[in-house]
């Protein structure tokens, strides 16, 4: 049974992001991008909130706001081999059985749908669960930056299982692809399973470690929201979320 006491948002944050030098630490309206997201996960009061970093700078941001953060290592290669090495520095009599990874670039995330990527772990036996929304804009879809999951929802219903994710569209019907939201949930055995894996070859190539799940035959559910949360990558998406949150 899920509860604020079993429960953990973490965050991984580092300043290393080629696009976008410095991203969690850039201001909208006066506000650490990092901050944003923290008092997002703060708000939901799902459980322990935790920013996972390599950085001294963002530790201390967070820790200043009243906040935990963990020191991890500058090698990781993906924010999940991050947000484990936290949580076991964090949680070390594994009170913590389900965890939310919240990207540390989704500050408009808002508590709904942080709810919604947990309830999917819910059911004994669900391993992994993430968030799609529908496309508002159908141009969207040719674009390789934009990650698509590949699902076949059945008529009313919110959840099911992900069939791929791709970011390049050669095959799939674009009537079964969605909007990718990079959030996850885990229970914690999965995620202890899943950083023990080596990486594809599907997801060295599409940069895309949800495939190292789904290349080893874990299930990931994918349930479907109303809303897309606008992620940060380039300077215009930076200008765009300072609209959003004026």
């Amino acid at each position: 049974m899920i509860t604020q006491d079993n429960t953990a948002i973490i965050i991984p944050a580092r300043l290393q992001a080629s696009r976008l030098p410095n991203k969690p630490l850039l201001e909208i309206h006066g506000k650490p991008m990092i901050q944003h997201v923290w008092e997002k996960a703060v708000l939901s009061q799902l459980g322990e909130v935790l920013v996972a970093t390599d950085n001294e700078d963002i530790k201390n941001l967070i820790e200043s706001l009243g906040g935990n953060a963990c020191m991890t290592s500058t090698k990781h290669t993906s924010g999940t081999d991050r947000i484990y090495e936290a949580l076991n520095k964090f949680d070390l009599d594994q009170r913590i059985k389900f965890i939310i990874n919240l990207q540390g670039d989704l500050p408009t995330i808002n508590s709904e749908a942080l709810s919604t990527v947990l309830s999917l772990i819910a059911e004994e036996g669900s391993e992994i669960g993430t968030l799609v929304s529908v496309f508002r804009d159908k141009s969207e879809i040719k674009k390789n930056q934009v990650v698509k999951a590949f699902c076949d929802y059945k008529k009313n219903e919110n959840s099911t299982l992900a069939l791929d994710f791709i970011r390049k569209n050669d095959n799939y019907d674009e009537n079964k692809l969605y909007h990718h939201i990079g959030i996850y949930s885990f229970r914690r055995e999965t995620l202890k399973k899943f950083v023990s894996l080596s990486q594809t070859e599907r997801e060295n190539n599409e940069k895309l470690e949800q495939l190292r799940a789904l290349d080893n035959d874990i299930k990931i559910k994918v349930g479907l929201i109303d809303f897309l949360p606008l992620g940060v990558d380039t300077p215009d998406d930076l200008e765009e979320i300072k609209k959003i949150l004026k």
